[in-house]
């Protein structure tokens, strides 16, 4: 039993754990028991024989002639051959060609396919504007079958509840080829990871092995982010064919504060454990032992290792997927199709960005954040030969502080921005940044070097060169502009938020109220299932009226939550505009700035920057408001 447990496990969820304890949770038995014997001699009583009629049917896509056959008529041992109609007073049976149905010695219709299925997908190797469509689809739909997958076996609340992650499949260079709809700012980043994995791995990779990474400058994001990637290999398992990655933010990977979210870090290794090139699963084998001992060490370790590895588990089921998907669409498609579509989707996506160049102007833009830090863009179009070259000279420095992203998370900002200029529902992809070059100084808060400290870079930053770019391509207004990272805890249990806000108006349309915008993409966790798993009360959750700019279209409003404590936590916050405020566009109004507060037991209201750490009493509650945004046009108009 334990062997066909540890098999059927690895079958489904990519690998097996065949040194743990097994827990029998539920014992169920199935019992076949006889009520009445079967009268072997009782005559079937039949109609008087009809002899069928010719009638047509579309059959294998064209009108041809079949016989209709009553049911009635049909004695015990007549087998009638599709193409062919077999009709009762109950219903009507279709035999398709190369289905036949037998009449039994009890008069049951047992249909039985005698031939095999002709599938035709000898459909070429040259772009077909049809299958382009159909494979940009079946790509995606990968992606989401492994994040389905990731949401129904993990534990946290942070990758369950609120869907704090990304998947994609990568071709075999490890480019980005599809994914769906999860996180910006992990899928354009996933791809230097893999290529990270692919490098580091080369020919020592086997069938069953995959690896995680989390760290920042060799193709990660920001600690939390852990990415687990697993090579595709062939059937024969001499070959890899292509890469699906899974990344999910764990709520707490150590670091000095409960939820690795230090507001005041300067030092990547005080945001958490580093995790590169570590080999997870080895074919097929999780390495549990390794793997613990590994979110045990440093200076920092993880807090609750045991949830770790039940997403990490998670991780590797949805990766598992991707390859079972996969190999699903090479038996179908072959695998020369299969390869030369996961080409053409790149050079669509690559078609599609080269268009929208062609229609812009050159541009600049320079967006002050609450420290005073600059980003500064200058965008050169060169419309002839549709390519863009997007420069952030300027910019500043990486700071003593974690407002610094590393070079990943600049690329896919870039990435995200213009894929949503396209206006088509394309898979955000490699082929995106093709016909663009990035200029990012090395060193500067965009592409920070070991040992910066990034924790926020990977979300307030991020969100910062988004609204950068679109103010200088004219597009939209300030949305925004943060993703109001909420994070509490303590050595029992940690959670972390990001929390919606509004969006900036545009050109014809106003802005949307309470929801994430642009470079994250999650839920915020229901108050039901917050209060169940947490120590937690939601005193107050609600649209927050008065926070967006006003214009001839109108800003998203902001939210305003309220959460009481059960049980004392350290609360850390890492939050944008709460000096600033998402700018307007066009002559619109600025939208209105966040707002972080806590309230103590004796009613005292203390007001708290945007990075923030602080302890919280028993009963005392946290404020959020979050910014609105900005609006476009002159309201006068």
């Amino acid at each position: 039993m334990r062997e066909r447990f540890n098999t059927a496990h690895n079958t489904r969820f990519g690998f097996s754990s065949s040194g743990r304890e097994l827990v029998f949770d539920m014992l169920s038995v199935e019992a076949i028991g006889k009520t009445e014997a079967v009268n072997q001699d009782v005559a079937v009583q039949l109609s008087t024989s009809t002899e069928p009629v010719t009638v047509k049917m579309i059959a294998e896509d064209q009108w041809t002639d079949v016989l209709l056959h009553d049911r009635e008529s049909l004695k015990p041992g007549v087998t009638v051959t599709g193409p062919a109609i077999i009709t009762e007073s109950t219903g009507t049976t279709i035999l398709e060609p190369g289905w036949s149905a037998t009449v039994d010695e009890f008069h049951n219709l047992i249909l039985n396919r005698h031939e095999k299925k002709q599938r035709e997908f000898a459909i070429g190797t040259s772009a077909d504007p049809v299958m382009l469509e159909v494979f940009n689809n079946l790509f995606m739909s990968i992606a989401e079958q492994m994040g389905t997958t990731l949401a129904n076996t993990a534990y946290s609340v942070n990758i369950k509840e609120r869907l704090d992650f990304s998947c994609a499949l990568f071709d075999g260079d490890g480019n980005l080829v599809a994914n769906a709809p999860h996180v910006p700012v992990h899928l354009g980043s996933m791809s230097e990871s893999v290529r990270t994995i692919a490098a580091l791995n080369k020919d020592n990779m086997k069938p069953g092995d995959s690896y995680m990474l989390n760290a920042p400058f060799n193709g990660g994001t920001h600690l939390p982010d852990v990415t687990v990637i697993t090579p595709v290999f062939n059937k024969q398992g001499s070959e890899i064919l292509f890469y699906v990655g899974s990344r999910g933010h764990h709520a707490d990977i150590g670091g000095r504060t409960p939820g690795s979210a230090p507001p005041d870090s300067k030092h990547i290794e005080e945001e958490g454990v580093v995790i590169d090139n570590f080999l997870l699963v080895s074919e097929g084998n999780l390495r549990d032992a390794e793997t613990r001992a590994l979110l045990a060490s440093g200076k920092y370790p993880c807090r609750n290792i045991d949830e770790n590895m039940a997403d990490l588990e998670a991780q590797i089921a949805a990766n598992a997927t991707g390859i079972r998907e996969v190999h699903n669409m090479i038996d179908n498609f072959s695998l020369e199709v299969v390869h030369a579509y996961m080409g053409h989707v790149q050079a669509n996506a690559e078609a599609s960005v080269r268009r929208v160049i062609g229609t812009l102007k050159n541009s600049s833009n320079v967006y002050t954040m609450d420290s005073g830090a600059v980003i500064k863009v200058v965008i050169t179009v060169d419309t002839d030969r549709r390519e863009a070259v997007i420069d952030f000279t300027g910019t500043s420095a990486q700071s003593e502080g974690n407002y610094n992203a590393p070079l990943a998370v600049c690329h896919a900002v870039v990435l995200y921005v213009f894929r949503t200029l396209v206006g088509a529902d394309i898979p955000l992809n490699e082929g995106c940044l093709k016909p663009i070059k990035i200029i990012a100084p090395k060193g500067s808060m965009i592409n920070a070097q070991y040992p910066a400290a990034v924790i926020s870079g990977n979300t307030e930053v991020s969100q910062s060169i988004a609204d950068c770019l679109y103010a200088a391509l004219q597009a939209i207004a300030g949305s925004q502009g943060t993703m109001n990272n909420f994070v509490w805890g303590n050595e029992q249990f940690q959670n972390y938020e990001t929390i919606a806000g509004g969006t900036g108006a545009g050109p014809g349309f106003n802005g949307v109220s309470a929801v994430h915008a642009h470079m994250t993409n999650t839920r915020m966790t229901d108050p039901e299932v917050l209060e169940k798993r947490f120590p937690v009360r939601v005193e107050k959750f609600a649209i927050r009226d008065g926070s967006a700019g006003i214009g001839k279209w109108s800003g998203g409003e902001g939210i305003n939550r309220v959460i009481r404590f059960l049980a004392p936590v350290t609360v850390t916050t890492l939050a944008s505009h709460r000096i600033t405020r998402p700018a307007g566009g066009d002559g619109g109004g600025d939208g209105g700035v966040g707002i972080n507060a806590v309230i103590r037991n004796d009613g005292t209201r203390e007001v708290l920057g945007g990075n923030a750490e602080c302890e919280i009493a028993v009963g005392e509650m946290f404020e959020i408001q979050t910014p609105g945004g900005g609006g476009w046009g002159s309201a006068s108009d």
